[in-house]
C-alpha cells in the first residue's frame, strides 16, 4: 500500500483546475522517471477533479495507480485528490480527502486561492507521511488489525488447549492403568502377606 500523491485543488465548474497544494512521495521510481512521473501525477488530479461533479467522490484506475478524488464544492470550490496504488483502501483514502480538506479550509484564506505559488500548507506533507500505513491513520482498520490478531492469537490458544487436552487424557489413561496394577499389587501384596501371619 502507497500514497504516491495528494493535492489540494481549485475546480470551478466547467473551467481548469488549479493545484493549490500539492506533497508527492516518489521515492519508488529511479531518478530519470521521477519528472515524467509528477508530471503525469498533476495531469491526472486536474483532469479527474474536472470531471467529478460538485459534492460528489469517486475513484478512477488508470495503469496500476488509482485516484480517489473529493469534489466538496460549496463556495469555496475544492476539491481533493490521492493517487495510491491498487492495493490502498478506499475507506482511509475518502476519510483522509475530508480531513485535508477541512483543515486547508480552516488555515489558508479564500483570498490566497488565486495566487497558488504564496499559498503555504505544510500539513499536507504529514498528511501524505501519517496515511502511508492506512491501518496507523485510521482508527477502524486499526481496530480491524487488532481483531485479526487476537483471532490468530485465540485460534492458537485453542490448538495449544487441544494439544494438552491430548496429553492430558493420556496422562489420564495412564493413571487409570496404574491404578488397575495398584489393585493388583495390592491384592497379590495382602494374598502375599496372609500365608505368612507372625504372631
Amino acid at each position: 500500500m502507497k500514497v504516491f500523491s495528494l493535492a489540494v485543488v481549485l475546480a470551478p465548474p466547467n473551467k481548469t483546475s488549479t493545484i493549490l497544494s500539492s506533497a508527492s512521495d516518489l521515492s519508488s521510481f529511479s531518478f530519470y522517471q521521477r519528472g515524467s512521473v509528477a508530471e503525469f501525477m498533476s495531469f491526472f488530479t486536474k483532469t479527474i477533479s474536472e470531471r467529478t461533479p460538485q459534492g460528489q467522490r469517486q475513484s478512477v484506475q488508470e495503469n496500476s495507480y488509482t485516484a480517489h478524488v473529493y469534489n466538496r464544492g460549496g463556495a469555496e470550490q475544492l476539491a481533493a485528490v490521492i493517487i495510491t496504488d491498487q492495493e490502498y483502501p478506499v475507506r482511509p483514502a475518502f476519510s483522509l480527502l475530508t480531513k485535508l480538506l477541512d483543515d486547508f479550509i480552516a488555515k489558508v484564506p479564500q483570498a490566497s486561492y488565486s495566487s497558488p505559488t504564496a499559498i503555504s500548507f505544510p500539513e499536507i506533507n504529514a498528511y501524505l507521511q501519517k496515511y502511508q500505513d492506512p491501518r496507523q491513520a485510521d482508527a477502524i482498520m486499526k481496530v480491524q488489525q487488532e481483531l485479526d490478531e487476537t483471532k490468530i492469537i485465540l485460534h492458537k490458544t485453542i490448538e495449544s488447549v487441544l494439544q494438552r487436552g491430548e496429553k492430558i487424557n493420556d496422562l489420564v489413561d495412564r493413571s487409570t492403568a496404574l491404578s488397575a496394577q495398584s489393585k493388583m499389587f495390592y491384592k497379590t501384596a495382602k494374598k502375599q502377606n496372609s500365608c505368612c501371619v507372625i504372631m
